[in-house]
């Protein structure tokens, strides 16, 4: 399947991450981590569930089905390194991010589906420029993330050729707000941290 030349993740962001993020997620890695391992989960089960409601599509369950292992991989990676580090899984309540994204979308085919693809690219962008301002352990990652990304918007492009970047651009408007604005808790696909001003 072709990729968009030269693409990067940033390319369908409207908004970068903020340092503050960088900053929280340095002194929050243990958490970082649990919800690392919980996005990777979620990134296999959204392709599953693309396979599943879409099954007559065979370009997209055959690529989809490739992604969805490859996750499972990254999962069971991240799930070694909470070993070495000892770093221990807990039940983390659901973010505002992906759950805000859900919400933007179309309920009926198939704009459902076009919508569906361009969420998961913009989840999948985030994740590989969230990766990269990480660096060090997250390299590698990122470049597979990058690849996830443009995967979707291929898929999306090619189901919805004259809608699907007017679309993305009113997906991502909405993603980009949720990137910036504080979060109560650190997830990978939070916000920054909260602050709380004492009087």
């Amino acid at each position: 399947m072709s990729r968009a030349a030269g693409a990067h993740p940033e390319t369908i962001l409207l908004a970068a991450t903020p340092q503050q993020w960088v900053e929280d997620a340095a002194g929050h890695w243990q958490e970082l981590l649990q919800d690392h391992a919980n996005c990777e989960k979620k990134a296999a089960s959204t392709a599953l569930a693309l396979i599943f409601a879409y099954p007559q599509d065979r370009p997209l369950v055959l690529a989809l089905s490739r992604l969805a292992r490859e996750e499972l991989r990254h999962f069971e990676q991240v799930v070694r390194l909470m070993d070495a580090l000892g770093v221990q899984f807990t039940r983390q309540r659901p973010g505002r991010y992906a759950q805000s994204l859900r919400g933007a979308l179309r309920t009926g085919d198939p704009e459902r589906k076009l919508d569906l693809l361009l969420m998961s690219a913009l989840i999948e962008a985030r994740s590989a420029e969230r990766f990269t301002l990480l660096a060090g352990l997250y390299e590698q990652l990122s470049l597979c993330e990058a690849r996830h990304h443009e995967l979707y918007v291929d898929l999306a492009r090619e189901r919805a050729a004259q809608q699907w970047r007017q679309r993305l651009a009113q997906l991502a408007a909405h993603e980009a707000q949720l990137a910036i604005s504080p979060d109560r808790s650190l997830r990978f696909h939070s916000g920054p941290l909260e602050r709380v001003h004492h009087s």
